[in-house]
């Protein structure tokens, strides 16, 4: 099993391989600019939270929170981001990820927490749902990435 621990910016790397894999080879997300090791460092040092699942001193997969949009009226609420490398999917390693991102949030006064889903990704949606999130809005083709449409699916997890 994964140990789940606070990220620092010694594991920037090691997240910045996982994402930009998934920004590479998927529609789990629909940017397509891939993510360097300092800019992680850096929205680290500026205050934004995340954790690493690592077994045997391979980090498995990460996730953070930052806000969900601007202004203070929105402080209370958060977007979430998550991803594991592919051979830890299914072991536990997310649902583990996912408490402490939302005990954490919780602590620090968040009410909710937002996951924007590709609708193509029905794993990232049934790990959501089995999570306790619910859909609240789906955004038919807002996102395009490999010359096509996406749909992006909106959950949101009241804390």
């Amino acid at each position: 099993m994964a140990e789940v621990r606070r990220a620092g910016p010694g594991d920037a790397a090691a997240i910045c391989e996982i994402v930009n894999h998934v920004i590479r080879e998927t529609v789990v997300t629909f940017n397509s600019v891939e993510k360097t090791p300092g800019e992680i460092a850096a929205q680290m040092a500026a205050g934004q939270p995340f954790w690493v699942a690592e077994a045997g001193g391979a980090v498995l997969g990460y996730a953070s929170y930052g806000p969900f949009r601007g202004g203070v009226g929105y402080r209370h609420t958060v977007e979430h981001s998550i991803a594991l490398v592919e051979a830890a999917q299914g072991q536990g390693a997310g649902r583990a990820l996912m408490a402490a991102l939302c005990d954490d949030a919780k602590a620090a006064g968040v009410h909710s927490v937002f996951a924007g889903v590709s609708g193509e990704n029905g794993a990232g949606l049934a790990f959501h749902a089995a999570l306790g999130f619910a859909e609240v809005a789906r955004l038919r083709e807002v996102g395009r990435k490999f010359d096509r449409w996406h749909d992006l699916v909106l959950m949101q997890k009241f804390l």
